[in-house]
């Protein structure tokens, strides 16, 4: 989280311009750059509550590139455009869908998580992306699922029944490609890898869908009912 006036901006070289924000976007001395694959640098400017995210950032020669990037007004509900990546492959903000410590410590998460699964197709609302065509029984990007509510959660340790029950709650949203069932969280030192793969017992079986078109107020909007 960053005050607006303490980082360089940049416009950065992408290549996926098409579907990317111009920027310029702030980046600080020494990111936080996410490992693996993919990159991700986000960047939460306070004071105009404005959220920026880019995917596989690297930096050269003096020179910010990405594959992609998107700027959100968080006083906001829009979508990106029809067809849009994001920095996610669906076209959805990431940072709001991560797992935080501070929630852990809380005893609450008080909203969805993203996840990813090795195979999508299509998209649907409030996901404006595909990495494929759709096809029967692959799940498509946005797809919200939510753990069953008999699911046995009370031989989890305390930190991971927090986890488990905003599963029940609030479910889990299909955001980009990866391990299947992969719930992501935001980057801190206290997070315990061992106990966070206790999680890996978890299989689709242990989900149901959820028809969140009910909740939709208009396509271009992530507000709810």
């Amino acid at each position: 989280m960053l005050s607006g006036s303490t980082v360089n901006k940049y416009t950065l070289d992408f290549y996926y311009p098409g579907e990317s924000d111009a920027g310029p976007y702030p980046i600080p001395n020494n990111p936080q750059i996410e490992y693996g694959s993919d990159h991700h640098i986000l960047v939460l400017e306070t004071d105009t509550c404005t959220l920026y995210e880019i995917y596989d950032a690297s930096f050269d020669n003096g020179i910010w590139n990405g594959g992609s990037g998107a700027i959100w007004d968080l006083n906001s509900n829009a979508l990106r455009p029809e067809t849009w990546t994001s920095a996610d492959a669906a076209g959805l903000p990431i940072l709001p869908a991560l797992a935080r410590y501070d929630e852990i410590l809380s005893g609450e998460i008080k909203h969805a998580l993203r996840f990813t699964v090795e195979e999508t197709a299509g998209y649907i609302w409030p996901a404006r992306h595909l990495t494929s065509d759709p096809q029967d029984e692959v799940p498509p990007m946005g797809a919200r699922f939510r753990l069953k509510a008999d699911y046995e959660i009370s031989g989890f340790p305390s930190e991971m029944q927090v986890i488990l029950r905003a599963m029940k709650t609030y479910g889990i949203v299909l955001a980009d490609n990866g391990s299947n069932w992969f719930v992501s969280g935001a980057p801190d030192e206290h997070w315990d890898n061992d106990m966070l793969h206790l999680l890996d017992v978890l299989s689709g079986d242990d989900f149901e869908a959820v028809d969140t078109s009910l909740l939709m107020v208009d396509l271009n909007s992530g507000e709810t009912k």
